[in-house]
Protein backbone atom coordinates (compact mmCIF):
# COMPACT_ATOMS: atom_id res chain seq x y z
CA UNK A 1 0.00 0.00 0.00
CA UNK A 2 0.86 3.61 -1.19
CA UNK A 3 2.54 5.24 1.63
CA UNK A 4 0.60 8.03 2.84
CA UNK A 5 0.33 11.83 4.10
CA UNK A 6 -2.21 13.24 5.74
CA UNK A 7 -3.26 16.63 4.91
CA UNK A 8 -4.96 18.78 7.31
CA UNK A 9 -5.32 21.98 9.02
CA UNK A 10 -8.03 24.65 10.05
CA UNK A 11 -11.10 26.29 7.77
CA UNK A 12 -9.12 28.74 5.33
CA UNK A 13 -5.46 27.63 5.79
CA UNK A 14 -5.31 26.81 2.57
CA UNK A 15 -5.55 22.88 2.21
CA UNK A 16 -7.43 23.00 -1.43
CA UNK A 17 -4.41 24.96 -3.14
CA UNK A 18 -1.89 22.60 -1.47
CA UNK A 19 -3.40 19.70 -2.23
CA UNK A 20 -4.06 20.78 -5.72
CA UNK A 21 -0.07 21.72 -5.72
CA UNK A 22 0.67 17.68 -5.01
CA UNK A 23 -2.03 16.89 -7.88
CA UNK A 24 -0.22 18.88 -10.47
CA UNK A 25 3.01 16.77 -9.43
CA UNK A 26 1.33 13.45 -9.94
CA UNK A 27 0.73 12.70 -6.89
CA UNK A 28 -2.77 10.83 -5.78
CA UNK A 29 -5.00 13.39 -3.90
CA UNK A 30 -8.14 11.89 -1.84
CA UNK A 31 -10.09 14.05 -0.31
CA UNK A 32 -11.96 13.37 2.40
CA UNK A 33 -14.31 16.21 2.24
CA UNK A 34 -15.37 15.01 -1.76
CA UNK A 35 -16.26 11.67 -0.47
CA UNK A 36 -18.80 12.90 2.25
CA UNK A 37 -20.32 14.71 -0.08
CA UNK A 38 -20.74 12.10 -2.63
CA UNK A 39 -21.98 10.11 0.93
CA UNK A 40 -24.90 12.72 1.31
CA UNK A 41 -26.31 12.85 -2.46
CA UNK A 42 -29.65 11.65 -2.66
CA UNK A 43 -30.15 8.06 -3.63
CA UNK A 44 -27.29 7.08 -0.57
CA UNK A 45 -28.69 5.95 2.73
CA UNK A 46 -26.80 8.84 4.34
CA UNK A 47 -29.36 11.12 2.46
CA UNK A 48 -31.81 9.22 3.71
CA UNK A 49 -31.18 9.33 7.46
CA UNK A 50 -30.13 13.05 7.50
CA UNK A 51 -33.38 13.57 5.60
CA UNK A 52 -34.93 11.70 8.25
CA UNK A 53 -33.51 13.16 11.29
CA UNK A 54 -33.93 17.08 10.47
CA UNK A 55 -36.70 17.02 7.82
CA UNK A 56 -37.15 18.63 4.17
CA UNK A 57 -35.73 21.97 5.50
CA UNK A 58 -32.24 20.83 5.23
CA UNK A 59 -32.96 20.23 1.49
CA UNK A 60 -31.80 23.03 -1.10
CA UNK A 61 -34.62 23.18 -4.15
CA UNK A 62 -32.75 20.63 -6.27
CA UNK A 63 -33.37 18.35 -3.58
CA UNK A 64 -30.03 17.98 -2.43
CA UNK A 65 -28.67 18.46 1.40
CA UNK A 66 -27.94 22.31 1.70
CA UNK A 67 -24.38 21.81 3.14
CA UNK A 68 -24.30 25.16 4.69
CA UNK A 69 -27.19 24.42 6.81
CA UNK A 70 -25.97 21.06 8.06
CA UNK A 71 -23.21 22.17 8.75
CA UNK A 72 -24.27 25.33 11.24
CA UNK A 73 -26.54 22.32 13.05
CA UNK A 74 -23.79 20.17 13.70
CA UNK A 75 -21.18 23.20 14.88
CA UNK A 76 -24.25 24.24 17.46
CA UNK A 77 -25.14 21.02 18.68
CA UNK A 78 -22.80 18.80 20.08
CA UNK A 79 -25.41 16.04 20.24
CA UNK A 80 -26.29 16.18 16.61
CA UNK A 81 -22.17 16.52 15.54
CA UNK A 82 -21.68 13.16 17.41
CA UNK A 83 -24.32 11.82 15.11
CA UNK A 84 -23.64 12.71 12.28
CA UNK A 85 -19.97 11.41 12.72
CA UNK A 86 -21.34 7.83 13.92
CA UNK A 87 -22.58 7.63 10.50
CA UNK A 88 -20.23 9.54 7.97
CA UNK A 89 -16.88 8.77 9.33
CA UNK A 90 -17.00 4.83 9.26
CA UNK A 91 -18.07 5.13 5.43
CA UNK A 92 -15.65 7.86 4.71
CA UNK A 93 -12.63 5.73 6.19
CA UNK A 94 -13.68 2.69 4.31
CA UNK A 95 -13.62 4.65 0.61
CA UNK A 96 -10.25 6.04 1.62
CA UNK A 97 -8.35 2.87 2.34
CA UNK A 98 -10.28 1.34 -0.56
CA UNK A 99 -9.01 3.75 -2.60
CA UNK A 100 -5.67 3.56 -1.04
CA UNK A 101 -5.20 0.00 -1.91
CA UNK A 102 -5.93 0.43 -5.53
CA UNK A 103 -2.83 3.28 -6.00
CA UNK A 104 0.68 2.42 -7.14
CA UNK A 105 2.26 5.64 -6.41
CA UNK A 106 5.01 5.85 -4.09
CA UNK A 107 3.13 7.99 -1.72
CA UNK A 108 -0.44 9.68 -1.93
CA UNK A 109 -1.96 12.82 -0.45
CA UNK A 110 -4.86 12.20 1.81
CA UNK A 111 -6.88 15.28 2.75
CA UNK A 112 -8.80 15.16 6.34
CA UNK A 113 -10.05 18.42 7.58
CA UNK A 114 -10.42 17.01 11.16
CA UNK A 115 -7.35 14.79 10.63
CA UNK A 116 -6.45 14.09 14.64
CA UNK A 117 -10.11 14.32 16.09
CA UNK A 118 -10.86 11.46 13.87
CA UNK A 119 -9.49 7.53 13.28
CA UNK A 120 -7.98 8.13 10.03
CA UNK A 121 -5.12 9.14 12.40
CA UNK A 122 -4.62 5.86 12.53
CA UNK A 123 -4.06 5.01 8.52
CA UNK A 124 -1.67 7.95 8.26
CA UNK A 125 2.10 7.73 7.96
CA UNK A 126 3.15 11.23 8.13
CA UNK A 127 0.98 14.07 9.00
CA UNK A 128 1.29 17.34 7.26
CA UNK A 129 -0.49 20.74 8.78
CA UNK A 130 -1.14 24.01 6.55
CA UNK A 131 -1.04 26.95 8.70
CA UNK A 132 -1.87 30.51 8.72
CA UNK A 133 -3.09 33.07 11.06
CA UNK A 134 -6.65 33.05 12.60
CA UNK A 135 -7.54 36.30 11.08
CA UNK A 136 -6.64 35.35 7.73
CA UNK A 137 -8.02 31.90 8.00
CA UNK A 138 -11.35 33.84 8.93
CA UNK A 139 -10.72 36.49 6.13
CA UNK A 140 -10.08 33.64 3.35
CA UNK A 141 -13.31 31.43 4.48
CA UNK A 142 -15.63 34.56 5.09
CA UNK A 143 -14.48 35.43 0.95
CA UNK A 144 -14.97 31.36 -0.07
CA UNK A 145 -17.74 30.64 1.40
CA UNK A 146 -19.64 34.31 1.93
CA UNK A 147 -19.98 32.48 5.45
CA UNK A 148 -20.83 35.05 8.68
CA UNK A 149 -17.47 35.57 10.63
CA UNK A 150 -18.84 34.91 13.80
CA UNK A 151 -20.54 31.26 11.85
CA UNK A 152 -16.08 31.09 10.81
CA UNK A 153 -15.33 31.50 14.59
CA UNK A 154 -17.80 29.26 15.83
CA UNK A 155 -16.49 26.64 13.86
CA UNK A 156 -12.80 27.67 14.37
CA UNK A 157 -13.84 27.06 18.49
CA UNK A 158 -14.80 23.35 17.96
CA UNK A 159 -11.35 22.64 16.24
CA UNK A 160 -7.88 21.94 17.54
CA UNK A 161 -6.24 24.83 17.54
CA UNK A 162 -3.35 25.93 15.59
CA UNK A 163 -0.83 25.70 17.84
CA UNK A 164 -1.94 21.36 19.08
CA UNK A 165 -2.23 21.04 14.78
CA UNK A 166 1.67 22.31 14.49
CA UNK A 167 2.52 20.60 17.52
CA UNK A 168 1.20 17.11 16.60
CA UNK A 169 2.26 17.76 12.78
CA UNK A 170 5.23 15.96 11.24
CA UNK A 171 5.50 18.61 9.11
CA UNK A 172 4.33 21.98 8.92
CA UNK A 173 3.91 24.35 5.58
CA UNK A 174 2.98 28.01 6.63
CA UNK A 175 0.82 29.53 3.96
CA UNK A 176 1.88 33.11 4.96
CA UNK A 177 3.12 34.45 1.31
CA UNK A 178 2.03 34.15 -2.11
CA UNK A 179 0.85 31.01 -4.51
CA UNK A 180 4.57 30.98 -5.86
CA UNK A 181 5.90 30.51 -2.46
CA UNK A 182 3.65 28.04 -1.09
CA UNK A 183 3.99 26.23 -4.59
CA UNK A 184 7.55 25.74 -3.74
CA UNK A 185 6.82 24.63 -0.48
CA UNK A 186 4.77 21.75 -2.05
CA UNK A 187 7.59 21.12 -4.76
CA UNK A 188 10.09 20.80 -2.16
CA UNK A 189 8.21 18.82 0.29
CA UNK A 190 6.98 16.27 -2.83
CA UNK A 191 10.91 15.25 -3.71
CA UNK A 192 11.09 14.50 0.26
CA UNK A 193 7.96 12.60 0.54
CA UNK A 194 9.32 10.28 -2.72
CA UNK A 195 12.90 9.88 -1.01
CA UNK A 196 11.09 8.97 2.52
CA UNK A 197 8.75 6.65 0.93
CA UNK A 198 10.86 4.88 -1.27
CA UNK A 199 13.30 4.59 1.32
CA UNK A 200 10.69 2.53 3.94
CA UNK A 201 8.61 0.88 1.64
CA UNK A 202 11.98 -0.62 0.35
CA UNK A 203 12.80 -1.05 3.84
CA UNK A 204 9.53 -2.85 4.59
CA UNK A 205 9.81 -5.08 1.77
CA UNK A 206 13.07 -6.89 2.47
Amino acid sequence: MAFVIGLTGSIGSGKSTVAHYFSELGVPVIDADSIAKELCCSGHQVFAKIVERFGNSILEQNGEIDRKKLRKIIFTDTTEKTWLEDILHPLIIEEILNRIRNLSADYCVIVVPLLFETSMKNYINRVLVVDVNEEEQIHRAHLRDKENKNDIKAILSKQLSREEKVKLADDVILNDAGFEELEKKVTDLHQFYVKLARRIVGNSSK
